[in-house]
């Protein structure tokens, strides 16, 4: 089998002082950049994901902004490659299939944000696609959410998310556990 690393949205509106802050973000980015530094030793194929907001109304990840930029803890090194996308899953209207199927991908690791949004659109459509997908869920951050008037933690989405994953779309692991599976 052969791994690549796709670190989706690990951009600066997610953090302290962005314009959509999540809950952990700055954790998981920790552990997105051991997972980073990890790939980057063994030459291992790593994808950067950046979601840019072009629809009217958007309030971040606007294009030309420093909150569409990605974090520093994961910024793209010299012949890394970077993939703009403007839906939740990465796949959709990007090259990124073309981009695997080049280097002879055949599972994925994924991390970043939002575990309920990006990270579940771009996990589900890439089992659908036949890889084989493991997701570092502390390497994953999402929000508070609110439904019906009922505010639902963020620990309790991410939680959720996770759990439905790993049913069938993924194996769910923490970044120690992936280490020691490597």
């Amino acid at each position: 089998m052969k791994q690549a690393l796709l670190l989706v949205d690990i951009q600066n509106d997610y953090f302290p002082g962005g314009k959509m802050q999540l809950v952990g973000m700055e954790e998981a980015s920790r552990n997105a950049s051991l997972l980073l530094a990890m790939f980057r030793k063994k030459r291992l194929p790593v994808v950067h994901i950046r979601h840019i907001s072009r629809q009217p109304g958007a309030t971040f990840f606007l294009p030309n902004t420093k909150g569409a930029d990605i974090h520093d803890s994961v910024a793209p090194q010299p012949g890394e490659i970077l993939i703009e996308k403007q839906f939740p899953n990465g796949f959709r209207d990007t090259d990124l299939l073309a981009v695997l199927a080049r280097s002879e991908v055949d599972q994925v690791v994924i991390c970043g944000a939002m575990s309920h949004m990006c990270i579940d659109a771009t996990t589900r459509a890439a089992f659908d696609l036949g890889f084989h997908c493991t997701v570092v869920e502390n390497a994953c951050a999402t929000r508070d959410l609110e439904y019906k008037g009922m505010m639902i933690e963020a620990d309790t989405v991410h939680a959720a998310f996770m759990a439905a994953l790993a049913g069938v779309y993924a194996t769910v692991v923490s970044a120690d556990e992936y280490t020691e599976m490597d």
